[in-house]
């Protein structure tokens, strides 16, 4: 499967489409929606299976605005979101969540996406000036369409957090195909506060 597929596989789904569009529509700077949008659409369409949304329990909105909303604001959005749409929408300014992990800021979206979990969450989708979908994918595709998940190099926790991760979200249950692969896993320490990606 190839970036072009995946766009033309999140474009034929009137659902995700939707809430780009939704999301289009906020005009926020640097934007995209990732981590289960995209990961679980993949996962579902490569494992044959068809749901009427995607299987994720959010939308994390991110986006990148050294002006924009501080984090009560973007809560405050969230939860207009949530009334205006019914699903449940998780909007960060990136400009601000790099504290949440005790790390440089981040520098764009995309550098902000480069920090998720694992190599398959980190990744999304936006709508560029010229309204094409666009896939913002820090470490490429290769992870997500083999079903390998490993922790993102970028990623401040250890191995643990991969394990609790995969054990919390039921992805074994969901894709029996997952290859969990821990090389190269950082040594245990605290673990960082991770948005719900």
């Amino acid at each position: 499967m190839t970036e072009k597929e995946i766009l033309n596989l999140i474009q034929a789904d009137k659902w995700m489409m939707r809430v780009l569009l939704t999301a289009s529509s906020l005009n926020l700077k640097d934007w995209a929606v990732g981590a289960g949008f995209v990961r679980n659409k993949v996962w579902d369409y490569l494992s044959g299976k068809t749901r009427e949304t995607v299987d994720t329990n959010d939308i994390d909105l991110v986006y990148f605005d050294p002006n924009g909303n501080n984090e009560e604001a973007d809560k405050e959005l969230s939860k207009e979101m949530l009334t205006r749409t019914g699903l449940d929408w998780e909007i960060v300014n990136q400009c601000y969540a790099h504290k949440w992990n005790n790390v440089p800021p981040y520098k764009s979206t995309k550098d902000a996406i480069a920090h998720w979990p694992e190599t398959v969450t980190a990744i999304g989708v936006t709508i560029d000036k010229n309204n094409k979908l666009k896939l913002i994918a820090p470490y490429g595709i290769g992870d997500l369409v083999h079903f390998i998940v490993r922790l993102s190099p970028k990623f401040e926790g250890g191995s643990g957090v991969l394990q609790e991760r995969v054990r919390k979200k039921q992805w074994l249950e969901k894709w029996p195909g997952l290859k969990i692969v821990n090389e190269g896993a950082r040594p245990e320490g605290p673990a960082p506060s991770i948005n719900s990606v």
